[in-house]
């Protein structure tokens, strides 16, 4: 036949009989469940993407872990060193290393008196009746503790999950657990109710010593790098389909 060879192909064409069957492969740039195009040289950067793609399709809690832990073998395999300052879940055991964190932090400041004077100058400083300084402190807090995770080079940490779609669940659990830490020990160690402050004197202890505390919280949380253990989402769901069971 002149028209076409006994494959069905053009004559003359110099495509080899697999072509078609190329387009499409792995060598020849495959698709990844997010719809992106793999490169003809995928490097490790490019399997991590692709795994991270897969985890947020995936529905079931136990398939989200499987795929988890194949990016945790991965980021350990030989030439990735640069991959294993990621992470990507956030865990009960991020809770309790901030908690450490924020007693380590907090124990020097409970034992300085400078803590009272500050916490004076935060209530007497009251323009118009609004304590300036202190609304300026707590914001300072709030900044410096987004710095340290999402901005200094610590580690490379992931937005996943965020409450209400805004605000970073390890951001809100370093900020929550540190203030928790922060009042649970003035109140213990008899540092909040010393001298009978007023209300708004007691506030500005706390939120001084908040701030080292979570400090602490946030460098606790992230140096040990990712933790083991289901991501909080993930257990909650298992909880639920255990419950419907």
């Amino acid at each position: 036949m002149d028209g076409d060879d006994s494959a069905g192909r053009p004559a003359g064409s110099n495509a080899p009989p697999d072509a078609d069957r190329a387009e499409g492969s792995p060598g020849g740039g495959a698709d990844v469940p997010d719809g992106s195009h793999v490169s003809e040289n995928p490097d490790i950067n490019d399997l991590l993407a692709t795994l991270d793609a897969l985890s947020d399709t995936v529905d079931e809690g136990h398939e989200r872990e499987q795929v988890r832990q194949t990016i945790s073998l991965v980021e350990q395999m030989p030439g990735s060193s640069a991959f294993r300052t990621r992470i990507t879940k956030y865990t009960s055991r991020d809770m309790a290393e901030a908690f450490v964190g924020s007693v380590l932090f907090a124990l020097p400041l409970l034992v300085e008196g400078g803590v009272f004077e500050i916490a004076a100058w935060f209530a007497s400083a009251t323009p118009g009746g609004v304590p300036v300084f202190l609304l300026v402190h707590v914001g300072f807090v709030l900044v410096m503790t987004a710095g340290l995770l999402y901005f200094a080079d610590f580690r490379q940490i992931e937005i996943s999950h965020p409450i209400l779609g805004l605000v970073p669940r390890r951001y809100a659990g370093i900020l929550l657990v540190s203030l928790f830490t922060s009042v649970l020990m003035m109140f213990l160690w008899g540092r909040l109710h010393e001298g009978d402050p007023a209300a708004l004197e007691q506030v500005s202890r706390v939120a001084f010593v908040w701030a080292g505390a979570a400090f602490g919280a946030s460098i606790g949380d992230i140096l040990p790098g990712e933790s083991q253990g289901e991501d909080i989402n993930d257990l909650d769901l298992t909880l639920n389909l255990d419950r419907d069971d």
